[in-house]
């Protein structure tokens, strides 16, 4: 099975959990459930405030080693996610 991917922040949805739900409660295909708890997006930020809030969990899971490797790396995949396209 294809690893399904937050259009948001970019987690890996590996398990039933992590999918967000939709308005009436079923599952989210798109968004995990810390971006999209309930039918909308859980907070209203801008793409920079989502690179800050991801930093420490990409040096946490071992991603990445630094908070500057971490900030690049996400300033440049974000923008390729489906929340963020501005294309």
């Amino acid at each position: 099975m294809e690893t399904k991917i937050c259009q948001s922040c970019g987690m890996p949805m590996t398990e039933e959990a992590h999918f967000g739900k939709n308005a009436d409660g079923s599952k989210n295909e798109e968004y995990c459930c810390y971006c999209y708890p309930n039918g909308s997006f859980g907070k209203d930020e801008t793409m920079e405030e989502m690179i800050e809030c991801c930093v420490p969990y990409m040096i946490q899971d071992g991603t990445c080693n630094t908070k500057e490797e971490a900030r690049k790396m996400l300033t440049s995949y974000l923008p390729t996610l489906k929340r963020w396209r501005t294309n």
